[in-house]
């Protein structure tokens, strides 16, 4: 059932699925050493049952693809920073997180390896490992094989909990195909699964209506254990249409099926903590005491067939303010949801690029930094430093605000003017931008500024 017939049901506001509010049992229930566990309202850690096989998973989940990075020197690239990783895992882990996800196409390749040394520390029966076949590049099958190894001795594990196709929407049934059916790669992942080093096969989606739906026909063939998707209280109704499909329809057929679901993006890359003053102004309005990230996380959190909610927390404040939200956790009701809702409205009608920061895109062999251009224009037009029109009265203080802030988050040599638009990124990113016509469209708007032609 959708959560509106839940909530008639069960005639509450708040969510009162049985198998989120149970203490849990064994390790994996707990992830701390003292026994930790989730009981709903009681300041702990909340868990979800697999209603497939019993796992007890933690409402929260770290999400491993923004882990801190240290800058490298004379060339180098940058390297993870393990020592501050280690210090965020312990404070998830002793908190009650104990599902982490990763992948070999992370921070081009090193959050597996980060994520083996940070969990090897614990029991492996303390917490559940995901990762993914993120063959994009090369789908031979030797080629996709030896990625499937490699994660193991990266993992420091000789089990995947989790394991998925890595978003499988890019390119439709073809690209599913070619990365996975013709190279004999699901065949060689179903024996993998019957034989217990795969305990659940799942896929990641970003995609089409009908690649989703086509994913969806193929559970009576590979039986999906458990499905990853984009959602949030703006991909409810707002997803950048044709390319996404809305997260309403994802979760509803998802929710048909019965199939465990898996959260990605709930803060859109972290849009929905950077909003506009105004739409800060409205949520904090209603609450306070509590961050602009709690409201997202609640949304997602609301839908009782969510397994786990992931989170890509690169410091010690947004993990702390994330433990804070999914302990006692505090789903939203009827009338929250509909507020959220109107809000999300309300942010769809500002301009910004619909960029999560995952990097994918990079890196560019142009050297522009992708991301940082797109989270910069998205920053300035959130927080309306956006100059629109030399007859603004402030014209002036904006055209230099957004020139200078943008002159010192981005490196000269690594701006949007550098792009020859090759298009080497676009088939990699997972919302599909066309990232060359983007840039372009923000280096147009910069040398309009400071030519002062707007």
């Amino acid at each position: 059932m959708d959560r509106r017939e839940f909530l008639k049901v069960s005639g509450s506001g708040a969510l009162a699925l049985g198998a989120s509010a149970c203490a849990p049992g064994g390790a994996k229930g707990g992830a701390d050493a003292a026994g930790n566990g989730a009981a709903a309202g009681s300041g702990e850690m909340e868990y979800r049952i697999n209603p497939k096989n019993g796992d007890k998973v933690s409402l929260l989940g770290y999400g491993c693809m923004r882990w801190p990075m240290i800058r490298g020197r004379d060339g180098e690239r940058d390297k993870i920073d393990q020592e501050t990783v280690n210090e965020l895992v312990d404070y998830a882990y002793k908190h009650g997180v104990n599902y982490y996800d990763t992948s070999p196409a992370y921070l081009q390749g090193q959050s597996e390896i980060a994520a083996g040394v940070a969990l090897s520390r614990y029991p492996r029966d303390s917490y559940y490992i995901a990762t993914k076949l993120s063959n994009f590049g090369d789908t031979s099958p030797e080629g996709s094989k030896q990625m499937y190894y490699d994660s193991f001795r990266y993992l420091q594990t000789d089990y995947y909990d989790y394991y998925l196709l890595h978003s499988i929407g890019n390119g439709g049934v073809p690209a599913f195909n070619r990365r996975y059916v013709d190279n004999g790669m699901i065949d060689f992942l179903l024996k993998e699964r019957e034989a217990g080093r795969i305990r659940n096969l799942g896929f990641s989606f970003h995609g089409t209506k009908d690649a989703f739906d086509a994913f969806l026909k193929m559970q009576d063939q590979y039986h999906w254990d458990f499905v990853q998707i984009e959602m949030n209280y703006q991909d409810w109704r707002h997803a950048r249409v044709p390319r996404n499909v809305n997260a309403e329809y994802l979760y509803e057929e998802l929710d048909k099926r019965e199939l465990p679901i898996v959260i990605m993006e709930p803060l859109l890359g972290g849009r929905l903590a950077r909003l506009s003053d105004s739409v800060v102004e409205r949520l904090k309005a209603r609450e306070p005491d509590l961050s602009v990230a709690s409201w997202a996380f609640r949304f997602v959190g609301s839908y009782p067939r969510v397994l786990c909610v992931l989170s890509g927390m690169t410091s010690m404040d947004p993990l702390m303010d994330n433990v804070k939200t999914f302990s006692g956790f505090n789903p939203l009701n009827e009338e929250e949801i509909d507020f959220i809702l109107k809000t999300a409205d309300i942010i769809a009608e500002y301009p910004t690029v619909n960029c999560n920061d995952c990097k994918y895109c990079m890196p560019c062999p142009w050297g522009i930094d992708i991301p940082g251009v797109f989270l910069h224009y998205n920053e300035m037009v959130n927080s309306g430093d956006i100059a629109t029109s030399k007859e603004q009265a402030d014209y002036k203080k904006l055209k230099r605000r957004y020139l200078v802030s943008y002159d010192r988050a981005i490196e000269s040599l690594r701006q949007a003017d550098h792009c020859v638009g090759c298009k080497t990124c676009e088939p990699h990113c997972p919302q599909s931008i066309e990232i060359p016509k983007e840039l372009q469209r923000i280096d147009h708007y910069i040398e309009a500024l400071r030519r002062d032609t707007l």
